[in-house]
This record gives structure tokens, C-alpha cells and sequence, in this order.
């Protein structure tokens, strides 16, 4: 049957297309997909191009089935041959068929930047989050609809207790109910959107629209009548620089009046070619930066710069980028492999992104992709562009800086979330350093400093009520009105912290929106990051409360107070010991719960998670009152509320339990129709500021920090008793900074105390902590600040004089099989310290000697100046120059502190162990000289008697007959002389005559010729000697 649409459904589509402002329509129902055709039918009658796109997104099924899709199939081809009814085809399945539909996962969401659509249609409402919802609505054009379909709904207020898919990442396992304050407001907030329409799914009005019923179909203008100022501006801008070239040429491109007035900003810039010009440009998203400083780039390349870089936190986030690059060539007359050439990425992670543009038009030119990190090979760059600089650490576009002409782009607020603090506090210090930087770089004259900001939308026109409705409902213009402090400044100490109900917080009244507005303008104006999901946080998780510091109240006057500052604290631990040793065994961190997963991770400890605690996820003081004493009396405040140092006065035992009033909203709205069901925001809601002598404060052990390290947040904390447990090893990509755990023990006395320390229970692990800090200052650490690593480990530098008598613990240092020091290490330590060696010899011992000193085991006094030299040299191993950078000492100056330290050292190791060392270095063998009993005349009598004996036993030894026997000859006389007779007489030359020796019966030897020595002997007459030899 068909039924006739309400005429002013459709007098709102058509207002939203003449005006180029979106729509929103929220169908309430399990029918409301039919009704997707209709709507998209009236807005391709109303739009005069093409048929409008469509970007479908959703959970997980798109209840299409696969014989759905191929009877779509069928459709596409009986279209096509002209053979289909549209009398009897089923509506949605005609609409599907002819349609351009983008289906899209909302987890895959971030595909679709960048792209353009006439539709969005949103379904699976338990799937959206803040960022999702606010990513695909900025996604939709000027006069386009944006189809909210609610499905298994009652009433509205049912919304107002839906579970949605995030609330299972906000419960923890003390922390389980869950309260859904941002359903609530969404919907309340859809009554004040003038562009907004809900209906149910039979497109039947309902109250909560009421304000549609005096919606009037707007002129239709035409010509020059139908143009805005803007507009005009724009066109008259134009036609005076069409005989300006190359500036002419590229203005035509832009689409609004402040994206022409930037591009001629950027372009004066670069004519004046003088390279010592900064030009910041900072616009919401939407508003056409990049295709601003794609067109400027184009003119820097007509204006003959040779070398232009640009850098971006990835080359994907370049693509509108380079492709107003390219349109401005083409307004230039640059052709494409005539005048210039295109490099792609090879790095698949790049996904093919441009990297390169080689220019040969007239001479060579490029235009080169830079990594933020990347910095020092801008030495020849004439044009830096940084794209999304609130995207890179601060210290990365700060080193990016240096004398060249900087384009510096920036978004401040959209559905990214990036805060404003990052790209303010950068631009502020541009305009304090300007002229520094061109002084260090030997530039003559000051550095010139340009800002340009982007207003007027291009997706839509401005005033775009869907736009407005977005912001105030997510905040995302909060820092654009951060208030001013209206009353007296009060002292920090008349300052009193409130408990903020976030009941009434989120109820939609007047005065609770205006309160949460402020408070989320000091959270972006304090914070580097900032997105929408971050108020559904706020709102839902249960472990969340709020507190806000304010002056002294004036009652008589009726208007909120100044805040002065806010703090955002979450409620963690009480986990069991089971889920402890379950988590530590699979190596798993389940989520919610960070400081007591974390520090049980670290530490292996299964007991810690079952203490409960509270982390301070945010702080955040008034922009105009940092560094007053704000901050940290809003700390000392909270810590004694949780210390129980507040009576509480009240005798209910709970007063922040109030989701009772959502039930009753629930249970009234099941009784009438939806037709019928007024949605207003509630009235039985309990006071917004609650002091805290009328809240009962939890029970905790520890209050704890994690943010990122800096020096000055460093000393905020230590500062007010808290001590470090954990510094991440990697910097987080987004700050460059390394993230640091910090807690303070509160007085409790559930937790048994080992020993009294100033840390309490918790000194063990700030002891283990600094020791394994120590050990990582070498590597992941060692680009530190010596001051920064000082600070975290917080060493003990003055000793009494009881401690320094008692000297050195020196177990395990010079003893053992491998002792830390040996006595030659003590020997180059002494001559270094008496001024006899160069550093370089003793700078081995070094890092021993910090270690020990940093461990509390050499009691010497130390200036702070002396002890980051050691920490420098001996722990992080960096050379005297690179000290020199660090602390801004001259060399000698270093080098005389650096002995000062090493001679105290040295002379409280010397104390300890100075009889030990002299024991333990080898020494020469000492001779003693004593008197002989007797005189030198007895010494040598006695020594000849003793000799002469000897002698005596010898000679007698070897005249022994029988030991001469056995040389006797057994040859005869005759036989000799017949030898003799036959060699003439005479005696042989040799001396020897041989005669046959008789064969020993006796002894049965055999004969031998034996061989005898004839001599001359003097006065034997020619006689021979007898002597024989055998």
C-alpha cells in the first residue's frame, strides 16, 4: 500500500541541497532499511547532477544473502536490456542494483578519508563510537543525507541502557557496570539539531522532532543572487590576478575565498626567494590545507626553486597533496613526461605512494619525500613543507626547521582528535625563536612569520548545521573557547578539589553542557592528543571519576565558577591472585587495569594486581595558570581524600550511585507508544560538584602516573612523593617520548612493611627498577638529557659523617674470583687521581665506579654537576665532548669535576681497602743478615776435614783388588815377545801389538785378541811398556 510522505521530510532534503548543508535522519525501527530507498530517491530529485553515492557502513553482517546478491545480478542485466518493471520489482532490490554503494566495515573506516559521498547510511547502532561516528559524517557532501537506522528498539529512551560494543574494553574485573551517559546525550542532543529529523521506520515524525513543524522550504536563488559574499570575494579575487601568472593561474583552483587567500599568502612568500620565512597554516579538517600547499608548491616549482622537500608522518597522507600538486602543473602548462616525471614508493608498506617529482621544464628540480626523522638531509633544501605537523613529535619539527622557506601545515581539531596544544605551543615558539634560529644559522635580519587560518568549509558550505550539531556534541571546537578567568585570582591554598557527578554532567542541561565544555577546552589545551572516543571514556567506564579544583565559591551569584583545573582519575586494581598467575603464565595483558599489569608484568609479582589503587589519566590546569601551584594542590588534595583524611558527614553510603533515574526514564517510555514518547532530559538528578567531605573516598594503597617522560613533568611528580617503577624502552611514535610509570604509596595498613624506607612497601621495587634502569642507560636510554636520567634515578648524593667513617661495602668489589676491582685498577686510579695519568687511562674503571656509586655502595658527597659527568661518561658511555654539549661547560672545566669526583671515589676505596691491597700485590723475597755462631778460621777448618774425608773414602773406593781383577791380561810373556820379534823389533807406529788371549776354562769365554801398548819409556833401553787394552 502505498502511503504519502510527510511534505516536510522532504522540504528538508530540498533546503539541504539549495543551502549545500546536510541532513540527518534517524529511523527508528526493524523496517527502517525500506525506507533508505525512499529518502535516497527524494534527494536524487532534488540534486540536479548525477545520482547521489552512497557509503554504507556497518558492524559485521549486511543481511544480504548470497542468493540476494545474485538475483542483484540479474537486476544489473535486465536494466541494461531495458526488460525491467519497476511496478513489480521489489524497491530496495531496484535501489541496490542501480546505485553506487560503497560497503564499508567500521573497523575498516579509515579507507574512506578522503572520499566524497551523497549518502551515508549507518547501521548496527552498538557498533558506533565517537570517532567512527564523526569519521563517516565528514565524509558526506553539501545537500547530502546522513541515515541513522536504529533496529530492535522500543522506545528511544531504551538507547539509554543499550550495551554497546566499547563497554566491554571499559570493564575490568572490579569495575562491571556499566552506565551508557553518552547514548543519553546523543539522543537529547538530536532534538536541538534544526537539521535533524527522527522517525520511525513507516517515516512518521516523532516528538522529539517537534521543532520540524516550522521548517519552510527555502527561495531558490539564482545568478549572481544566489552567490554569498565569500563567494564573491572569491570571484572578484580571481579576475583581478588573471594577468598575475603564475599566481593567476593557480587561485583558479581554489574553491573558497580563505583556501585563494592562502595560496596568495604562500606565494608571496616564495617570490620573495629571501629563505628566511615561516608561513603556519591551521584550519579544521575539511577546509583544503593540503590542496592549498599542493597549489603553493606548483608556484615555488614556476618560480624556479631547485630543491623543495616534504615530509609528512607517512607519503599516504600525501595524496590530495600531490594531486593539487599536479592540477597546479596542469593550470601552468607543465605536461607529464614532457616537463616532468613521477617515482613511486617500492616500500610496500608506502602502498605505491608518490615519493618523487623529477621537473626538467627549464632546469632541474625535484620535489622530494622526507621522513620526519630525516632532518639532517636538508642541508641543500630551499622549500620545506611539513604536512600534519601535529601528527610529528615536537622535537622532530623542531629539528625539521633550519634556513630555508618553511610551509608549515597543521590540523587543530576534527575526527582525528589532534589537540591544539601541539601546533599553538609549536607556533608560539616560532614567533619566540624566529629570530634565534636565522642568528644561529648566520642570517643577518630577523626571520619573518606568517600565519593563516582556514575557516570556510569545501565539502559543504559554511554554517553547516550538521557540522555545528558534531562539534558541540563531541567537543571538537572546545579550544576555541577556553574561558577567561572572570573573578579574583584566589591563592592556591583557598582552593578546594569537588567531586564532579557525571549524572548530571551528561544529562544535556544547559548549565551541566556549558560546565563539560570548559572542562574539555582545558583538556585539549593541555594534552597532545585528544579524540571523541575519549568522552564516551569519560562518560560510560565505570572505573572513571572526575574532579575539578575550584576557587572559592560565591553562592549568592548564579553562574557556574571558574575551573581551574580538572583531574580525570580511574580506579584500578583488586584483581584476584588466580587472574594474576593466569595472566603471568600466558604472558597476556587483558585490558583496563594498566599500572597493575604492568607493574606485575615487570616485576613477575602476583601479589601487587590485588591491591587497589587509582590512576591519574589526566591533569589538566587552566592554560593562563601553569607552573601557579594549581596543579599540585589538586594533588595534595586528592591524595589525602584517598588517605581517608576527609570525614565524610553524610549518611548515605553512596552517593554517586544514581542509575536508578535511567531506569525509570526506561520503564516510564515501555508504557506509551513511540509516537507518544517525550524524551526530555531528567529532572530528579542529584547536584553536579559534590565536596568531598560528603563522598565516601575508596579504599586505596597507591595513587600512580603514566605519562610521558619529560623533565619538567619528572620533577612535578617526584616532587609530591611519587617514585618511578617503569620507563618503556621505545619512544611512543606519537611524542618521541618514552612512557614512565610513577607511584606514591598511601598510608594503609592493609600492606605488611618490610624495613622502614621513605617509599614504604614500595621502595623494593623503586630499588630493583633503578638498578635495571641503570643497565638499559647505556642503550635504549642513552639519548637521555644527564639531568633527566639524574632525576630518575634520584641518587643519593650527601652522606653524614658516621656514613662516610664507615666507609665502603666492599663484598664482591675486591674479592672473589672475578672482583670488580683488582689492585692494578686501584694503582691507575691513584695516579689519576694524584694528577699523573691522562683520563683516558682510568676510563675503563669508570663505569664500575658510577654503578656503585649510584647504588649507594661509595658513601662520597657529590655535586649534582659531578654526578651527571659520571652518569654521563660512565653509565650512558658518551665521550667529554659530548658532555660538554649536554651541560654547557667548557672541556676543562668538565674535566676538573670529573677528577674532583674520581679523587673522593678513590679515596674512600683507598680507606677500605688499603691493607687488603697491600696484602694481595706481589713483592720481592726478603734476605735477612744475621751473625754466625762461629768464626771464619773454625768455618773453614771445619769445612777442609769435611773434604778431606771425602777424598779419602774416594781413593780408597777405587783401589779395591777386586774391582781391578777384571782388567787383569791373561796373555804370556812369550806370546808377546814373539809378536814383537816378528814386526822386526821395532815397535808398530800405533803403539799396539796383538796376541791371541788363552781361553778361560774357568769361565768358558772364547779366545780374543788382545792388543797391547808398547811405550819407549826413559830409561828402559828400548824395553817397551806393558800396558793392555781389551
Amino acid at each position: 500500500m502505498r502511503k504519502k510522505v510527510d511534505a516536510r521530510i522532504r522540504t528538508l532534503v530540498e533546503n539541504g541541497v539549495k543551502a549545500r548543508h546536510r541532513s540527518i535522519f534517524v529511523v527508528v525501527g526493524d523496517k527502517g532499511r525500506d525506507q533508505v530507498v525512499n529518502l535516497h530517491y527524494m534527494l536524487s530529485k532534488a540534486v540536479v547532477k548525477a545520482r547521489p553515492s552512497v557509503l554504507w557502513c556497518y558492524k559485521k553482517e549486511l543481511f544480504l544473502s548470497s542468493h540476494k546478491k545474485k538475483r542483484m545480478k540479474q537486476i544489473k542485466k535486465m536494466m541494461q536490456r531495458g526488460l525491467l518493471d519497476p511496478e513489480k520489482d521489489d524497491p530496495f532490490s531496484l535501489f541496490v542494483a542501480s546505485t553506487n554503494i560503497r560497503y564499508c566495515y567500521y573497523a575498516e573506516t579509515e579507507k574512506i578519508l578522503g572520499n566524497t559521498f551523497g549518502m551515508c547510511v549507518l547501521q548496527d547502532f552498538e557498533a558506533l563510537t565517537p570517532n567512527l561516528l564523526a569519521r563517516t559524517i565528514e565524509t558526506v557532501e553539501g545537500g547530502g543525507i546522513v541515515l541513522l537506522l536504529l533496529s530492535s528498539l522500543k522506545s528511544l529512551s531504551s538507547l539509554f541502557t543499550l550495551t554497546m560494543d566499547v563497554h566491554a574494553r571499559f570493564r575490568t574485573e572490579s569495575h562491571t557496570d556499566v552506565t551508557g551517559r553518552f547514548n543519553e546525550r546523543f539522543i537529547l542532543s538530536l532534538a536541538s539539531c534544526k537539521a535533524c529529523v527522527v522517525m520511525d521506520d513507516e517515516l512518521n515524525i516523532l516528538p522529539i522532532s517537534s521543532h520540524i513543524r516550522a521548517i519552510v522550504p527555502l527561495p531558490v536563488s539564482e545568478g549572481e543572487e544566489g552567490l554569498t559574499e565569500a563567494e564573491k570575494d572569491l570571484k572578484g579575487l580571481k579576475e583581478s590576478l588573471c594577468d598575475t601568472q603564475p599566481a593567476g593561474s593557480l587561485v583558479t583552483k581554489c574553491r573558497t575565498l580563505d583556501q585563494a587567500k592562502a595560496v596568495v599568502t604562500f606565494l608571496d612568500a616564495i617570490s620573495e626567494k629571501t629563505l628566511r620565512s615561516t608561513v603556519a597554516l591551521t584550519a579544521a579538517r575539511g577546509r583544503g590545507k593540503s590542496a592549498a600547499l599542493g597549489l603553493a608548491v606548483a608556484g615555488a616549482v614556476a618560480f624556479g626553486y631547485a630543491n623543495i622537500f616534504v615530509t609528512a608522518p607517512s607519503p599516504e597522507n600525501l595524496k590530495t597533496f600531490f594531486e593539487f600538486v599536479f592540477k597546479g602543473f596542469d593550470a601552468i602548462d607543465y605536461k607529464e613526461h614532457l616537463d616532468y616525471d613521477l617515482v613511486e614508493s617500492t616500500n610496500p608498506a608506502f602502498n605505491k605512494a608518490i615519493v618523487r617529482v623529477n621537473i626538467f621544464h627549464q632546469h632541474r628540480q625535484t620535489i622530494q619525500y622526507i621522513q620526519p626523522q630525516d632532518h639532517e638531509k636538508l642541508a641543500q633544501a630551499e622549500l620545506l613543507v611539513i604536512d600534519e605537523a601535529a601528527a610529528i613529535p615536537l622535537p622532530m619539527v623542531k629539528a625539521l626547521l633550519g634556513p630555508y622557506l618553511v610551509f608549515l601545515c597543521s590540523t587543530v581539531n576534527g575526527y582525528e582528535g589532534t589537540g591544539r596544544s601541539l601546533s599553538l605551543k609549536l607556533i608560539q615558539q616560532l614567533r619566540e625563536q624566529g629570530q634565534k634560529l636565522s642568528t644561529e644559522h648566520g642570517v643577518g635580519s630577523g626571520r619573518s612569520f606568517r600565519e593563516v587560518e582556514l575557516m570556510e568549509p569545501i565539502r559543504y558550505a559554511f554554517g553547516d548545521p550538521i557540522e555545528a550539531w558534531l562539534h558541540e556534541l563531541l567537543c571538537l571546537d572546545a579550544a576555541n573557547h577556553i574561558p577567561n578567568i572572570e573573578s579574583r585570582l584566589p591563592h592556591p591554598s583557598e582552593c578546594q578539589l569537588f567531586y564532579v557527578n557525571r549524572d548530571t554532567l551528561f544529562s544535556y542541561h544547559k548549565a551541566s553542557e556549558t560546565f563539560l565544555q570548559r572542562m574539555m577546552a582545558l583538556y585539549v589545551a593541555s594534552h597532545y592528543r585528544n579524540t571523541p572516543n575519549d568522552l564516551q571514556l569519560m562518560s560510560d567506564a565505570p572505573a572513571h571519576h572526575l574532579f575539578v579544583l575550584l576557587g572559592p565559591v560565591d553562592e549568592t551569584q548564579n553562574k557556574l565558577p571558574d575551573i581551574l583545573c580538572v583531574l580525570q582519575v580511574c580506579l584500578e586494581g583488586k584483581i584476584s591472585r588466580q587472574s594474576a598467575l593466569r595472566s603471568l603464565s600466558d604472558g597476556s595483558q587483558p585490558s583496563g587495569d594498566q599500572i597493575p599489569w604492568k607493574v606485575s608484568q615487570q616485576f613477575q609479582d602476583a601479589e601487587f594486581p590485588s591491591l587497589s589503587g587509582a590512576r591519574i589519566v589526566r591533569i589538566a590546569v587552566h592554560p593562563s595558570l601553569t607552573r601557579a601551584g594549581y596543579g599540585s594542590r589538586a594533588v595534595d588534595i586528592l591524595a589525602r581524600y584517598y588517605e581517608g583524611q576527609f570525614a565524610d558527614l553524610t549518611e548515605d553510603d553512596n552517593m554517586d550511585a544514581h542509575p536508578t533515574g535511567q531506569m525509570k526514564v526506561t520503564a516510564a517510555a515501555a508504557q506509551v507508544s513511540l509516537l507518544e514518547e517525550q524524551v526530555k532530559p531528567r529532572t530528579d538528578l542529584p547536584p553536579l560538584l559534590v565536596g568531598l567531605h560528603e563522598r565516601q573516598a575508596e579504599k586505596l594503597h597507591y595513587l600512580g602516573v603514566s605519562y610521558g617522560l619529560t623533565q619538567s613533568l619528572l620533577n612535578f611528580w617526584l616532587k609530591h612523593n611519587f617514585l618511578p617503577v617503569y620507563v618503556a624502552q621505545s619512544p611512543s611514535p606519537i611524542t618521541g617520548e618514552h612512557s614512565c610509570v610513577v607511584l606514591r604509596p598511601l598510608n594503609n595498613d592493609d600492606v605488611e612493611v618490610k624495613g622502614i624506607g621513605p617509599g614504604g612497601w614500595l621502595q623494593p621495587f623503586n630499588q630493583d627498577f633503578r638498578r635495571r634502569f641503570m643497565a638499559f642507560l647505556g642503550s635504549c636510554f642513552r639519548s637521555f638529557a644527564p639531568g633527566l636520567g639524574l632525576s630518575v634515578l634520584s641518587p643519593k648524593m650527601s652522606f653524614t659523617e658516621q656514613e662516610a667513617q664507615d666507609g665502603v661495602n666492599s663484598e664482591g668489589i675486591f674479592s672473589g674470583k672475578t672482583p670488580l676491582l683488582t689492585p692494578y685498577d686501584m694503582k691507575r686510579l691513584e695516579s689519576y687521581a694524584n694528577n699523573l695519568a691522562e683520563y683516558q687511562l682510568i676510563l675503563d674503571l669508570v663505569p664500575t665506579l658510577a654503578r656503585l656509586f649510584f647504588l649507594e655502595r661509595i658513601p662520597a658527597t657529590l655535586s649534582y654537576g659531578q654526578a651527571a659527568i659520571l652518569l654521563c661518561l660512565g653509565l650512558q658511555h658518551h665521550d667529554i665532548s659530548h658532555a660538554e654539549n649536554q651541560l654547557r661547560l667548557p672541556r676543562n672545566q668538565i674535566l676538573a669535576l670529573f677528577n674532583k669526583t674520581l679523587r673522593r671515589l678513590h679515596s674512600q676505596l683507598h680507606k677500605a681497602t688499603a691493607k687488603e691491597m697491600d696484602a694481595i700485590l706481589p713483592r720481592l723475597k726478603e734476605v735477612t743478615m744475621n751473625p754466625h755462631s762461629a768464626s771464619v778460621e773454625e768455618d773453614l777448618e771445619n769445612a777442609a776435614e769435611i773434604v778431606k774425608a771425602e777424598m779419602n773414602e774416594k781413593t780408597q773406593a777405587l783401589l779395591n783388588p777386586e774391582d781391578l781383577q777384571q782388567f787383569a791380561i791373561n796373555g804370556r810373556e812369550a806370546d808377546f815377545v814373539e809378536a814383537l820379534s816378528k814386526g822386526g823389533g821395532k815397535v808398530p807406529k800405533s803403539g799396539m801389538l796383538s796376541v791371541k788371549n788363552i781361553r778361560d776354562k774357568s769361565t768358558g769365554r772364547k779366545e780374543k785378541y788382545v792388543k797391547k801398548e808398547v811405550r819407549k819409556m826413559k830409561g828402559t833401553a828400548g824395553r817397551p811398556a806393558k800396558k793392555a787394552k781389551t
